[in-house]
């Protein structure tokens, strides 16, 4: 975990002790959630805002970098999130503290590899959410 953090600190730009991440999978797919822990932290805020408006457009391109370059490998899922990537959506949206990036799509195959990914980042951040799709 130290040493996927510390690859996060520089994959995303962002002190990773600072944030919080959450991973969550939808009927549609998925969001993905990170905000700064401190309220007053306007930079990480912004940081984050920065980081999650860039990784909404480069996944739309089908583009994985940041995330093979914080956990050191392909997540599971990234492959057919590659292949598919004009069958699914990437939507950016602020949040008081940070921001989110909610993925959607209608084909089957797809939505099952962005579950694939978001488990994988569940567990890979240990952050406690559902490993499985809530209302």
């Amino acid at each position: 975990m130290k040493q996927m953090n510390q690859r996060g600190n520089l994959a995303m730009g962002f002190d990773q002790a600072k944030v919080s991440h959450h991973f969550h999978l939808t009927p549609a797919g998925g969001i993905i959630e990170v905000s700064a822990k401190q309220n007053g932290d306007e930079e990480t805020r912004k940081l984050i805002r920065d980081h999650l408006r860039t990784i909404s457009r480069e996944f739309a391109d089908g583009v994985f970098t940041g995330p093979i370059a914080t956990h050191a490998e392909v997540p599971p899922g990234v492959p057919v999130m590659r292949q598919r990537k004009t069958r699914i959506a990437y939507a950016y949206e602020e949040t008081p503290d940070g921001a989110r990036v909610i993925i959607s799509t209608k084909d089957r195959t797809a939505r099952t590899s962005v579950h694939d990914f978001l488990k994988y980042q569940i567990r890979e951040h240990a952050t406690g959410d559902p490993l499985s799709v809530q209302k």
